[in-house]
């Protein structure tokens, strides 16, 4: 018998597998969530990720199960956004992308305490572990930005944070509300020559 035939072995590729599946399974719950919020029907999940509706409920026999581990499979991307190889042009990009990934995560906490019902101390919980892994990342962003001369020192994660929460409120309200819009639009305030919202450079770093 070889090594690759051993029970350990093909245990080990059964992990893995298991591993690959829910991370395919979160990532499409994560996308469908955003689209049609957290009680969107179990097989709009199961067409994103390609997986059988039995192995969503084998790994999530609840939907507050599922909300849960989407809401932290999203900070733990944005916590590790940071730090993964840079997609952006400049410093400024690199904080608007994050900031509407941020802004998709909202949807998902948004719903959160509908999924957890009356488990007040379980959601409190959960807001705490996420602001605290995510403002030192935005913290991170903003001085960044700032320190190549895009966007004012002056802002705090926190406040900045808590705008965003507030230009998201809107989307569950009214159907044409366009969060990404507001968003490019507080961006640009806190420019100091504010770049238009595909990123492009200040006026003042182009001369």
């Amino acid at each position: 018998m070889s090594t690759a035939d051993t029970p350990s072995a093909s245990a080990g590729r059964k992990r893995v597998d298991v591993r690959r599946n829910e991370q395919k399974l979160l990532d499409a719950a994560a996308a469908v969530f955003v689209r049609l919020g957290i009680d969107a029907p179990v097989r709009k999940i199961a067409a994103e990720s390609g997986l059988g509706m039995g192995t969503i409920y084998r790994h999530f026999p609840t939907r507050a199960e599922l909300v849960v581990a989407v809401f932290r499979h999203q900070v733990d991307a944005l916590a590790a956004a940071v730090d993964a190889a840079p997609t952006a042009d400049t410093p400024y990009e690199a904080l608007r992308q994050w900031v509407h990934r941020f802004a998709d995560f909202l949807v998902t906490k948004h719903g959160l305490a509908e999924a957890l019902h009356s488990d007040q101390a379980g959601f409190e919980s959960l807001h705490n572990e996420f602001v605290e892994r995510l403002m030192p990342v935005l913290d991170q962003l903003l001085k960044a930005s700032a320190a190549a001369g895009y966007t004012r020192s002056d802002v705090r994660a926190y406040d900045f944070m808590l705008a965003i929460g507030n230009l998201c409120i809107g989307v569950e309200n009214f159907p044409d509300y366009q969060a990404r819009r507001m968003i490019d639009l507080l961006l640009a305030g806190l420019a100091q020559t504010a770049p238009a919202a595909t990123g492009e450079e200040p006026e003042q770093r182009r001369r």
